[in-house]
């Protein structure tokens, strides 16, 4: 069963995008920043903001950082859109819409958070909600390779290094593998009572599959294009065959839920609704 806003009391989201300055950036690792803007959004985890550039596009970015006054968007200079936003210097502006789509739902004494690349922003926000619950939080934070690591430090400094494990596929950090690896050895060894993942499709499928056959539960966060800017009407993020839209019924979904997108980890639609297969060794978003 999917989470929708009628189940978890959630802000009403801005519809026309607000006017707001860049308030500072901070390096995350190698072409990835996160960017802090002045905005008041009130987002919960798992959420996402819509960030309009003028005359080049808008897009929709996952928050990870809030503080009430400030929120921040961590960016991956990949296509023009955010190497404009990655470029982008304190006090230059930007419109922000939002929050939009599903949140987190924390429930258990002891949680796992399942980060790849840096699809571990809502986790690490989520993080720190569980720990204020006085829930536990083991962290599994996974990457290509030492250098396109997020949030290494900031998590430590949450729940303590003994309760971070950090995989690369290289080796150059933590264990060399991927985090569903770690996460199979984890669920051998402790009770958790729930799983949260966020990152590349195929990790996430298969993060679902090893929560599933251990009878643990959890929840992935998704992501495709949202051409309508998150307003549900396109149908551009409905996913096949069930048709649910990851900007309104997502992007956070239960693990039952996932299990049953059969494109899940296999294709999505490109900008133009073209079905694109997703390439065979997908780490990191």
């Amino acid at each position: 069963m999917f989470l929708t806003r009628k189940m978890i009391k959630m802000e009403r989201p801005l519809e026309r995008p607000q006017i707001v300055e860049i308030s500072k950036s901070i390096d995350e690792a190698e072409g990835i920043k996160t960017v802090f803007l002045k905005s008041d959004i009130k987002a919960r985890p798992g959420q996402f903001v819509m960030v309009w550039i003028p005359r080049l596009d808008e897009k929709p970015f996952a928050i990870s950082y809030s503080n009430g006054v400030e929120i921040g968007i961590t960016v991956a200079a990949v296509g023009p859109f955010s190497n404009k936003l990655y470029a982008m210097n304190p006090g230059e502006r930007v419109g922000v819409r939002g929050p939009y789509g599903t949140t987190y739902h924390l429930e258990g004494k002891k949680i796992v958070m399942v980060g790849g690349g840096y699809g571990a922003a809502s986790l690490t926000m989520l993080a720190e909600e569980a720990l204020q619950q006085g829930i536990k939080v083991k962290f599994i934070l996974g990457a290509r390779s030492k250098n396109r690591l997020v949030y290494v430090e900031r998590i430590k400094k949450l729940i303590g290094s003994d309760n971070l494990t950090v995989t690369t596929d290289d080796g150059s950090m933590g264990i060399k593998g991927y985090v569903t690896d770690a996460l199979q050895q984890l669920l051998k060894k402790e009770k958790i009572d729930k799983i949260f993942v966020c990152g590349p499709d195929k990790m996430m499928k298969a993060a679902a599959e090893i929560g599933l056959a251990a009878g643990v539960k959890g929840e992935i966060s998704g992501e495709r294009w949202f051409k309508c800017g998150g307003m549900g009407l396109c149908g551009h993020c409905c996913v096949d065959p069930i048709g649910i839209r990851l900007c309104v019924e997502g992007p956070v979904i239960d693990f039952e839920t996932a299990a049953k997108i059969t494109e899940l980890g296999e294709y999505h639609r490109v900008k133009s609704s073209r079905k694109e297969k997703i390439g065979v060794h997908q780490t990191e978003v």
